[in-house]
């Protein structure tokens, strides 16, 4: 399966070549056919659809004169999730993120770098079924476009990782700029697609360093637990490296805390220690631990799919808002 092609669903980026140069006047003539029903469907109640027809005109004028504006910004954008400890629901968040955000009406590409596979299981793509998947798109000896899969949710793809990519990380240091594969791989489909979630491997070796100098941004989960909190430190001075070296447009996206009990008092600690540590960076959301979002990986789905009015699910569905409010608010 190819990824989505440049057709009318695309919202924003769904404008024909025709389309180039725009003026105010055909700009406005194309929208009809060129946004399809469900983009009007996701119009702002407050603002009505001529408020959306603005928005889509004003963001293919700036494309045209080759401005970045605020709608421009929302699309595209590649986020990896990344802490190199383990179980403080990395993959939990990519899945449930990437498949949030497509419940939204957002195409979301689910990119999968960490040899344990759990984040292609996650969305319903069996380990035992993949003979090509990214491991193999990374040593160049196929495209990115032939390993992506469609998934069970509408509007969300996956490219798939296997066990092949454990050895990965030998194999890209001896190559060429193997720091870079990633990155290079995503710059043929990343305008396809509104979203790209990038899960990395639970370690700071080369799959991870791939994952963040491809990335716009980086969200950190981070347990509630005392040693959750010790390996920020060094994930921070990654992050820091890579920027100075490999990607100077990285960004902390936020930390997002999950498996939140308040009726732990040390989650209550670390929530106040880390937010006063990197104030802002921090999500307003918090994903509880819930049964629900421990069950549906079993079961190879989303937790919106598995149970969509579970405190897991309704929690992920927030953080897709809280995230796309704060990236519009720094357009």
């Amino acid at each position: 399966m190819v990824a989505p092609a440049r057709d009318v669903s695309r919202g924003f980026r769904g404008a024909p070549a025709s389309c180039q140069p725009l003026t105010v006047q055909n700009a406005f003539e194309s929208y009809p056919t060129v946004v399809s029903k469900e983009f009007d469907d996701r119009r702002d109640v407050d603002r009505g659809p001529r408020g959306v027809v603005a928005d889509w005109v004003l963001a293919m004028l700036r494309r045209s004169a080759g401005v970045k504006g605020s709608a421009e910004l929302l699309l595209g954008r590649i986020i990896a999730i990344a802490n190199q400890k383990g179980g403080v629901g990395k993959t939990t968040t990519s899945v449930n993120l990437a498949a949030s955000l497509a419940t939204e009406g957002h195409n979301v590409l689910l990119v999968d770098v960490d040899p344990q596979a759990n984040g292609s299981s996650g969305v319903g793509v069996e380990k035992n079924t993949i003979e090509c998947g990214i491991y193999h798109a990374l040593l160049g000896e196929v495209t990115l476009e032939e390993i992506i899969r469609p998934t069970s949710l509408e509007r969300l793809w996956v490219a798939p990782s296997s066990r092949d990519l454990a050895g990965a990380a030998l194999e890209l240091a001896e190559m060429d700029e193997g720091q870079i594969r990633l990155k290079t791989l995503l710059s043929s489909v990343r305008e396809r697609f509104d979203y790209i979630v990038i899960d990395c491997p639970p370690s700071l070796d080369l799959l991870t360093v791939n994952g963040l100098t491809a990335a716009d941004s980086i969200l950190i989960p981070v347990q509630c637990e005392y040693y959750a909190m010790e390996g920020l430190s060094d994930l921070v001075n990654t992050i820091q490296m890579v920027k100075d070296n490999l990607n100077e447009r990285l960004v902390i996206e936020g930390i997002l805390f999950t498996m939140y009990d308040p009726r732990n008092n040390l989650a209550h600690q670390v929530v106040n220690e880390v937010r006063g540590h990197f104030e802002d960076k921090v999500f307003e959301t918090m994903i509880p631990r819930n049964v629900r979002l421990s069950e549906a990986p079993s079961h190879g789905q989303p937790c919106i799919l598995y149970d969509g009015s579970s405190r897991g699910s309704q929690s992920y569905l927030a953080l897709a808002k809280e995230l796309k409010a704060r990236l519009a608010a720094a357009a």
